[in-house]
């Protein structure tokens, strides 16, 4: 399985828009991505309500994983890639 750790740059951490903004990112790659902090059990990226209730503030270091799927190793790698890029962002464009 391949994970990546990134830090939250999102001034207000994973909240509100920057929480929809990344949600919307990890929905659009079709996985079941699971987001992660020391101490704490992983949810489900795919799902604003846990992310947003998760508290990943400002400078958290998230962990990022894929869960069991159908997808190729490459794919899971690139996307797992891209959001951990994602995360080192403001969050604020609405993409």
């Amino acid at each position: 399985m391949y994970t990546r750790k990134a830090a939250v740059a999102a001034s207000v951490g994973l909240h509100a828009r920057p929480a929809a903004v990344f949600v919307r990112a990890v929905n659009r790659t079709g996985l079941p991505v699971t987001l992660a902090k020391e101490g704490m059990a992983a949810v489900d990226g795919r799902s604003l309500l846990e992310v947003m209730s998760a508290d990943f503030e400002h400078g958290a270091e998230v962990e990022i994983a894929v869960g069991p799927c159908d997808a190729s190793p490459a794919d899971i790698q690139a996307a797992v890639d891209l959001l951990a890029e994602l995360l080192q962002t403001d969050l604020t464009d609405a993409s």
